[in-house]
Parts: C-alpha cells; structure tokens; sequence
C-alpha cells in the first residue's frame, strides 16, 4: 500500500522547482481563478519556514502589508503556483523564522548573505 502511495505522490511532482531557502525574500506568482477568467497574483516576501518533503512539501512566506503582518502557506508542487523567483538571498541561523512574527520596523528584516 505504501508504494502505490509514493508513485502516485511522484506524478504530482513538478520537474523543476526553484531553489529557495529559508530567509530568502522570494515572489510567489500566484494563479487565482475567478469564475471563468484567470489571473496571476504575485506575492513578495520572506520565506520564515518550509516543512514536509516530496508531494506534501510546503513553504511559508511573511509580508507586511498596510502595516499589518501577512502569511501566506503554499504547497511547493501546487499547479496553482506558476512560478518561485528569488529575489534576495538571507543569511539565517535557523531553519523556521517564527521570532519575526514579533518584531516590527528594521528588527523584522533578515540580513542579506554577500558571495
């Protein structure tokens, strides 16, 4: 049973997801369809977690919007997200952000990694 599982789980797959990691300020573009016409929504800001693996992986991301904290969690292989661009690297000691949920102005933002 464990099996069927899996191969059913491997086709939901997508090929190719982009490479994002915690900390990273990335856009989301978003496909919401509104009765019979469709559009896409782009949504900018910090990933602060990424949990599960395979088809049931997801992502977090956090934006300020009107001066009120916004989350947003997308499943990584939806078909509705049509694209991940990543728009600055951040350099980050944890893997989930959840600290930034409390902190407000410059405190909230996640320095950014230099190569």
């Amino acid at each position: 049973m464990h099996e069927i599982i899996e191969k059913i789980e491997q086709a939901q797959l997508k090929p190719e997801v982009t490479e994002f990691k915690v900390g990273d300020t990335i856009r989301v573009h978003n496909l919401i369809r509104e009765g019979n016409r469709e559009r896409i929504q782009v949504y900018e800001g910090t990933v602060i977690q990424r949990q599960g693996h395979g088809a049931r992986e997801t992502f977090t991301v956090r934006k300020i919007s009107n001066g009120v904290g916004v989350e947003k969690t997308w499943p990584t292989h939806s078909p509705f997200v049509s694209k991940i661009e990543v728009v600055r690297k951040g350099k980050v000691r944890r893997a989930k952000l959840n600290y930034l949920r409390d902190r407000v102005g410059k405190a909230a933002k996640v320095k950014e990694l230099m190569k």
